[in-house]
């Protein structure tokens, strides 16, 4: 058997791409913005249904944005997911705002609703509701948004949602990324489709992304010259980078069947293993599978999660653990955080046991094998 390195999630290119971007420089439209910017907005409004889409360098510039929209300023409180990339969080601080992490369910592994009605009314309490949510859709499969978005129109607390996983999803039959006041996606090289780098932002609402679209291009006025009566930044995606996300987009289809593909291989071999557990999905929605990730229990396998993510780099496998939470990050050492249960933070427990298996959309079932037979290997030694 090949001892080719099996990676955790590259990215999976169709061809089609080069010929766009072929296109871009016989048109020379090299620089930031051009034609294929607009297609790839256009595009993603169209796949979404929602009412306006804006290209931006990164998810997490994307993030930036609509926390501005939502009037974030410093000393306010957004309240976060914790189990998640740093990424969801990072731009909270941007602002001089204050994060406050809130726990996951069990049941998603995504924001607990249980948690989140915790802090809203230990807010409401100190008369000083948090500005903004943002919920993240973890490992491409939404979060609880009936119970959540309740909570937060009850308070009138906007929510953010991180959907950078979670492309393709859908949630009650609606898509991922249109579940909240403000949509984000991440075309970041590992993800379910990619532009190398690169994120979105979507809203229902048209004239909030054309404010968004003007902070994105440094606030500058439409008038002849450089005027600028705003802090803005430089977020736009290149047209470049747009030309491989609009070929991309075109795939999706076949690599969301892919990675159900694989999820249900990796079940089918592993799923009756002791101590082994799959993370779950929801009845509620539809996840796209962007990572299979499992939990080990330690009180029946003699290997724990670093052990055999070990292991397998070895075999030359690349596994990785889950998201370590923001609140256990130095970083956010000062940040409160708000637990689905009492004592117990189901996050944290996640991530002592959490394994993310290679689940990219062009594994072969000679590499998933591999896979398999490797941890089974490494749970016998």
């Amino acid at each position: 058997m090949s001892n080719e390195r099996i990676y955790l999630s590259p990215p999976h290119m169709s061809g089609e791409e080069i010929k766009l971007i072929e296109e871009v420089f016989k048109s020379n439209w090299i620089a930031p913005l051009g034609p294929m910017v607009d297609r790839f907005e256009d595009d993603m409004v169209a796949f979404t249904g929602t009412g306006a889409a804006l290209a931006t360098s990164s998810a997490t510039a994307a993030i930036h944005l609509a926390l501005v929209l939502c009037g974030v300023k410093a000393g306010d409180t957004v309240l976060c997911s914790s189990f998640t990339f740093i990424g969801s969080a990072n731009p909270v601080l941007y602002l001089g705002a204050e994060p406050v992490f809130i726990d996951s369910e069990p049941e998603t592994w995504n924001m607990s609703p249980d948690a989140l009605e915790k802090a809203m009314v230990s807010y409401s309490e100190k008369g000083r509701l948090p500005r903004a949510v943002i919920v993240v859709n973890l490992y491409g499969q939404s979060a609880d948004y009936g119970r959540i978005n309740e909570i937060c129109r009850r308070y009138g607390v906007p929510v953010i949602e991180d959907a950078a996983e979670s492309l393709g999803a859908e949630y009650q039959g609606k898509p991922s990324g249109t579940l909240g006041d403000y949509g984000i996606f991440s075309f970041n090289g590992n993800k379910i489709i990619t532009t190398s780098g690169g994120g979105m932002l979507i809203a229902g609402d048209p004239e909030a992304v054309k404010k968004a679209r003007y902070y994105a291009t440094q606030s500058r006025e439409p008038v002849p010259w450089y005027e600028h009566t705003e802090v803005g930044y430089n977020y736009r995606m290149s047209n470049i980078l747009a030309a491989v996300g609009c070929a991309q987009l075109q795939c999706l289809g076949s690599r969301l069947a892919s990675k159900r593909r694989i999820a249900e291989y990796y079940k089918a071999r592993l799923g009756d293993v002791a101590g082994v557990a799959f993370i779950p999905e929801a009845s509620v929605g539809i996840s796209n599978h962007w990572l299979t990730v499992i939990t080990v229990d330690t009180s029946i396998s003699v290997k724990n999660a670093l052990e055999i993510i070990s292991y397998m780099e070895k075999q030359n496998i690349e596994a990785r653990p889950v998201w370590k939470p923001m609140h256990l990050q130095p970083v956010f050492k000062d940040c409160q955080y708000f637990g689905h249960y009492e004592n117990v933070s189901c996050c944290d427990d996640l991530f002592y046991r959490g394994i993310c298996l290679p689940s990219g959309s062009s594994l072969s079932e000679q590499q998933l094998d591999r896979v398999c037979d490797t941890l089974l290997t490494c749970l016998e030694l």
